[in-house]
């Protein structure tokens, strides 16, 4: 129902209720059971056993639950009843279960949140009656009684309006309050309606008498609270690759142990060995601890972002933010400061010095002409007034008391009060320029004068000026008089005053810093285009052919024709929370990572629906926060810059982590297919396989997520979500790399086994040198994949963490070969000094070959460079 078209008359017969009764007992009673209670509903109820078991559904969750499995029957098959290994896999999984839930619980207070809008009492008549109620008990039909400070309970058609004012910002994120009036209006969009009040805005000032036309999720809170409901968050890039890159292991992981099985049948090898075999491969290919090593990488980042005043509530957050190629931001709040400031003062012929006595003395007359306080170290009214209070520091000088007023109405664009001082009267006037104008017929410049055209033109052309740079501009004029009759004809103009909501001081190299990351800025706001369009060119997101967009046009444009439109626009105005959501789904459809900052109700359909919310710390709404990833303290676009710096480091060193598992994990798979395929025993055990993945695979793993990274990583593009860790370059990188890796243990194991073991058939030697040579590689390889520079140059401790772990494993693994036990437990041996040099020398090879490809690498980039700079020297 569009009740801003109606009339009162038309309104209150549809509702069924006489405006000086109201309700009676009876009709409400009726009307509870029709509408139910006036309050915002749960979407699905949190069933946390549910939740739990649905963690379980990934694939790389089952696939670390097939290695527990085969971890358990190789202990069985062996007879060793070590299950250390299974209880450590199963431990991994069921608390990366247990982080996911609580995740999610935390998400179900965004709609809790919503329901406290709704905890407090209202003014209505029923009976013929005004009585109070609770809000819940408000039913579409009531009528309510509203005043100054007042919360809206329900969606309400203005009845009666004695000079009221609503500040909306909970729905359209403008703190600037609006007028509200009584006729019909022939507006489409019920939120620009000005005689519609909303739940959950305060009334600033002036009275209404008002009936309930929506209660409950029929109001616009409501509908915002079904989006929240029925939106559910997309899947970080981060989960996307690792769900995809789990598959392809578990898949190739079955598909050779098939192959293999079926050749060792084949070849009539027993069926034990065989599936023994097998079971190595399995869990060679299997990188056991990368859950662990992921989570452990997030928590890290968590801590390092709240150091940068950036609250992390869901641990992808973190790496999903670092690959954000599109920022979503709100206007009000994040790019300004929220509040109106006066920025240029003119009198009737120029611009004046802002600071000088003459200013002081215009925006002392319009601010006695003003409701707005200053009490407790809080100013307290409508935005623009207190922009005039501010800029008086609390303080006016005058010694007038008022004794008369009109108040402001936005019929007659004005603000008419009367004040005496010693039998002297003094009229003033304040509000809309060309109103003002108007009324006057002199101007003061030192003195008074006659208003001549002249003058007036030179007026006229300064209010225009202003205008075109989205100044919200008030005209002041007064007239002194010996009598109190509110006369405001043939006044005295004095000046006009621009104000705006300034920029925040870093929002200007925020902006930058992001198109510099390779993320596109979009500002998405509630106010009027040509603010936002002033601001998004003062800011820098206006720009190399951008356009702007407002609601209405998005109205009339379908998902698909804004999909393909979407790169077009940097601004969006007058938007409403749909709006919001249709504008992030049309950049993810075209492949982009969307992060959304935002602190009102009206944005938390779209933080949710958004890769990554980011919602305002302190101005933000509680169900804003609520509905969010993450939480900016300091309510600072900058914050975000530093945390799209964060969540890069962190996520390039989740992806050395991977790089660094899945190469060692296919050299050991080389290693044991390739002795197959030579009809060799295994050179690794089972046992030996699980000790290398937990232990010197695992350690270094975990040290490299630590790595640090230089400040230059945020003008690095964000990686495309299609690009896989094990797909392209990366994973021909990680097959060369594995592949070599399984050769030199190949080699090792062949060495010991034909110059230094006596019994072919239980070569112990060979297999103790081949799990020296791996192990230790796999360490060296570790200090590899740091980065694309020599080791020389990044060198070997400035990551202290990774040269504690590699210390500390190299140590553990010696250790294997040395401790009699041990021996026992791996079927290893020791080894002579030559045995040591032979291992040394093999593991030095993949150092050695890593320093002369990156060599090569580097004179490769260094010749393009050059070619760069030669090809911009002919060109010039």
């Amino acid at each position: 129902m569009n009740w801003q078209n109606l009339s009162i008359s038309e309104v209150t017969k549809k509702l069924g209720v006489d405006i000086d009764k109201g309700l009676n007992t009876r009709e409400v009673s009726i009307r509870k059971k029709q509408f139910g209670k006036n309050l915002i509903q749960d979407g699905q109820k949190f069933n946390f056993l549910k939740k739990f078991i649905d963690q379980f559904s990934d694939f790389m969750v089952i696939t670390l639950l097939i290695a527990a499995l085969i971890s358990i029957i190789t202990s069985i098959i062996n007879k060793n009843n070590d299950y250390i290994d299974s209880i450590i896999i199963l431990f991994i999984v069921i608390c990366n279960a247990m982080i996911g839930v609580i995740q999610e619980k935390k998400a179900h207070k965004a709609i809790d949140s919503l329901k406290k809008l709704s905890n407090s009492k209202v003014k209505v008549r029923r009976n013929s009656r005004d009585i109070q109620i609770l809000s819940e008990d408000i039913v579409p039909g009531d009528i309510l009684l509203l005043e100054s400070g007042d919360k809206v309970c329900a969606d309400a058609r203005v009845l009666t309006s004695r000079n009221l004012r609503v500040e909306e910002s909970i729905l359209t994120g403008e703190s600037d309050s609006v007028s509200k009036v009584t006729k019909e209006n022939s507006s489409s969009s019920i939120l620009e309606s000005s005689n519609m009040i909303f739940s959950g805005s305060f009334v600033t000032s002036g009275r209404s008498i008002s009936v309930a036309v929506e209660t409950g999720m029929n109001t616009q809170i409501g509908k915002i609270a079904g989006l929240i409901n029925n939106s559910k968050s997309p899947q970080t890039p981060l989960q996307n690759k690792l769900n995809e890159m789990s598959k392809v292991l578990g898949i190739g992981t079955i598909i050779i142990c098939l192959i293999i099985f079926v050749l060792g049948i084949m070849n009539k090898t027993p069926i034990l060995e065989i599936f023994m075999l097998s079971i190595s491969l399995a869990v060679a290919a299997i990188p056991e601890g990368l859950p662990a090593i992921i989570t452990i990488a997030l928590s890290s980042g968590v801590k390092k972002m709240a150091k940068h005043n950036v609250i992390i509530r869901k641990l992808q957050a973190v790496e999903t933010l670092g690959s954000a190629t599109v920022i979503c931001t709100d206007k009000t709040g994040t790019l300004t400061q929220n509040k109106m400031v006066i920025t240029e003062i003119y009198n009737p012929r120029k611009k004046i010095d802002i600071n000088s006595e003459e200013s002081r003395k215009i925006v002392d007359i319009a601010n006695l002409c003003s409701n707005a306080k200053f009490t407790e170290n809080k100013f307290s009214g409508d935005p623009t007034e207190i922009a005039l209070l501010s800029f008086l520091k609390g303080k006016n000088k005058s010694q007038y008391n008022r004794i008369k007023e009109i108040p402001f109405n936005s019929e007659k664009k004005m603000m008419t009060t009367v004040h005496e001082y010693k039998n002297k009267f003094l009229v003033i006037s304040k509000g809309a320029p060309e109103v003002i104008l108007n009324l006057c017929n002199r101007y003061f410049d030192v003195n008074e004068k006659n208003l001549d055209d002249s003058t007036r033109k030179s007026i006229q052309k300064n209010y225009e000026f202003m205008a075109s740079r989205a100044l919200r501009t008030l005209a002041v004029a007064y007239k002194e008089q010996g009598n109190s009759i509110l006369d405001n004809r043939n006044m005295v103009f004095m000046g006009l005053i621009g104000m705006m909501d300034p920029l925040r001081p870093e929002a200007k190299q925020s902006v930058k810093n992001c198109i510099e990351a390779g993320i596109k800025p979009i500002m998405i706001t509630g106010d009027h285009i040509l603010t936002a369009r002033a601001i998004g060119k003062e800011v820098g997101i206006l720009c190399d052919g951008s356009k702007e967009i407002t609601g209405k046009e998005l109205d009339n444009m379908d998902q698909s024709t804004l999909e393909k439109k979407i790169f077009s626009y940097s601004i969006f105005a007058r938007v409403s929370p749909e709006h919001k959501v249709r504008i992030v789904k049309a950049f993810q459809s075209r492949g982009e990572i969307v992060a959304m900052t935002g602190d009102g109700v009206n944005d938390a359909p779209a933080l949710k629906a958004s890769d990554i919310g980011c919602s305002m710390g302190k101005s933000g709404t509680d169900v804003a926060k609520s509905a969010s990833d993450m939480i900016l303290t300091d309510d600072n676009f900058a914050s975000i810059v530093e945390a799209v710096k964060q969540g890069r480091g962190i996520y390039l060193n989740i992806r050395k982590s991977i790089h660094f598992l899945i190469s060692t994990n296919i050299g050991e798979i080389v290693a044991v297919l390739g002795a197959f395929l030579m009809h060799l025993p295994s050179p690794l055990l089972a046992i030996q396989l699980l000790w290398i993945n937990l232990v010197t695979d695992s350690f270094p793993a975990l040290a490299l997520i630590t790595d640090p990274f230089d400040s230059e990583i945020v003008k690095q593009k964000p990686e495309s979500m299609n690009k896989g860790f094990i797909s392209g370059k990366n994973g021909y990188n990680m097959l060369v790399e594995g592949i070599f890796i399984g050769i030199i243990c190949i080699i090792a194991f062949l060495i010991g086994r034909n110059f230094f073991d006596k019994d072919f058939n239980n070569p112990i030697i060979g297999r103790t040198m081949a799990f020296m040579t791996i192990g230790i590689a796999q360490l060296g390889h570790a200090f590899n994949v740091r980065s694309s520079k020599s080791i020389f140059k990044t060198g070997i401790t400035k990551n202290f963490n990774l040269f504690l772990a590699t210390a500390s494993c190299l140590f553990l693994q010696i250790i294997v070969t040395f401790n009699g036990y041990l021996n026992d437990l791996f079927k290893t041996d020791n080894l002579t000094i030559l045995q040591w040099l032979i291992v040394l020398i093999l593991v030095s090879f993949i150092v050695l070959v890593s320093e002369i490809e990156k060599s090569r690498l580097s004179i490769k980039f260094m010749r393009e460079l050059g070619n760069t700079k030669h090809n911009k020297k002919s060109i010039i």
